[in-house]
């Protein structure tokens, strides 16, 4: 019979994380995961190797959430992780205790993502005190997410 145990009350759809793609395939500005790390493509070059080998495909990436770089080098042929990359753009209603609250297109309120910090959370909350409605941009890979961008509200 059923396992008790067992819980099926929630989950996902079951969509990845990543998806993979051949080496030679990838792009600049594109991204890979690196390192176990969803990163955006910034070089990249393929080196002819000798009489037998394969061509090498040299990646350097800067991790998408951190800023942080990482280097990888893998065979044109074999297939690297593409992550799965969501981006939303959300009206900004307050910043309260560090956290951003963000109107969100179904009218619903989220206040569970965190003041980016360095120069883009001072311009948030620069914004933000000075009472300019703006929108932020929000990039959602591999369960992370991050506020990434800000613009300014359209008059409509």
């Amino acid at each position: 019979m059923a396992d008790p145990d067992i819980d099926f009350t929630t989950g996902d759809a079951g969509a990845s994380a990543t998806y993979p793609q051949q080496c030679s395939a990838l792009r600049k500005n594109g991204f890979v995961v690196l390192k176990g790390r969803p990163c955006k493509i910034v070089e990249m070059s393929t080196s002819k190797t000798g009489k037998h080998g394969h061509a090498k495909v040299h990646l350097v990436g800067i991790d998408i959430f951190t800023g942080k770089k990482y280097e990888d080098i893998c065979p044109s042929t074999h297939n690297m992780d593409v992550p799965n990359i969501k981006r939303s753009d959300y009206q900004l209603l307050s910043i309260t205790d560090g956290f951003l609250s963000l109107l969100m297109d179904n009218g619903e309120v989220r206040e569970d993502l965190r003041l980016p910090e360095g120069d883009l959370g001072k311009e948030i909350e620069h914004k933000s005190e000075a009472g300019e409605e703006i929108m932020i941009s929000v990039l959602a890979a591999m369960g992370e997410e991050a506020a990434v961008a800000i613009k300014a509200m359209t008059s409509k």
